[in-house]
């Protein structure tokens, strides 16, 4: 792999840029760009150690400038910035669906595919950094200019009859949650308390997750929330559930469940 040219760089990506509403000319650019910066020494070795997808290896400073090229022009247009993250994916690759993720987060809301894209892609995916960009950077603009339009597609995801889904539910909520400009948490107990109550063993880490940035945005209510689910729920789960996850919580956290789960039993 060549040392990496700054100046070149951004010449290069900018050319990239130049073919946006050109899908198969921008792949074929892009394939270049990204096989001139590979590391043919890693790429020898496969796919990416936590990846699932074959992979370039590409810098992630190569990355970051294709999507800094990228991002205002599919502001401008985002039914071409649509087609183009369709052709990103159909391709397979770790590197093109992380832009394809990228591109999706740059679409206004009121895009009326976005959502089904949305929801295609995050029930279709395993790599783990590709399904975290989508929970998390697919998610900006919708998150951001309209989350009660937010909050209707992460209730779809946590539907009762829908638990494959919870778990991206569950992890696209704490961006939001977290969000300094956030604080009305009434909606989020409402979607989520179905998930506390049903508490399956393989969401503990998400539900740990989740309970950290909802006390750290509104303690008390949090708190309160817990202890409600934990008077009317009749099943053991989620009891069970928070003892488990009750070390790796901070520690004003872990006092008080520790202390709330000792009230219940008796």
């Amino acid at each position: 792999m060549p040392a990496i040219d700054l100046a070149r760089l951004k010449k290069q990506t900018a050319q990239l840029a130049d073919l946006f509403d050109q899908p198969s000319d921008f792949l074929r650019e892009l394939k270049e760009l990204l096989d001139f910066y590979v590391n043919r020494t890693l790429r020898s070795q496969g796919v990416a150690p936590s990846s699932v997808l074959p992979t370039y290896r590409t810098p992630s400073v190569v990355l970051r400038q294709i999507e800094t090229e990228l991002s205002s022009v599919a502001e401008k247009n985002p039914i071409q910035a649509l087609e183009l993250a369709d052709a990103l994916w159909d391709e397979g690759w770790l590197e093109t669906r992380l832009l394809a993720a990228f591109l999706l987060g740059r679409i206004p809301p009121q895009e009326e595919r976005l959502l089904a894209r949305l929801t295609a892609w995050t029930q279709a995916i395993r790599d783990p950094s590709v399904r975290a960009a989508l929970l998390t950077t697919s998610l900006t603009r919708l998150r951001k200019e309209t989350p009660s339009l937010f909050l209707v597609l992460v209730k779809e995801w946590l539907y009762p009859t829908r638990q494959r889904m919870w778990s991206n539910g569950l992890q696209a909520l704490v961006p939001l949650i977290a969000s300094p400009d956030f604080d009305n948490l009434p909606p989020i107990f409402e979607i989520v308390e179905p998930v506390f109550k049903a508490s399956p063993a393989a969401l503990q880490f998400d539900l740990q997750e989740l309970l950290i940035a909802l006390h750290n945005t509104s303690p008390d209510e949090s708190l309160h929330f817990i202890q409600q689910i934990l008077k009317e729920t009749k099943s053991p789960l989620p009891a069970i559930a928070l003892r488990r996850m009750s070390p790796d919580l901070p520690l004003d956290l872990q006092l008080q469940i520790r202390e709330m789960l000792r009230n219940t039993k008796n």
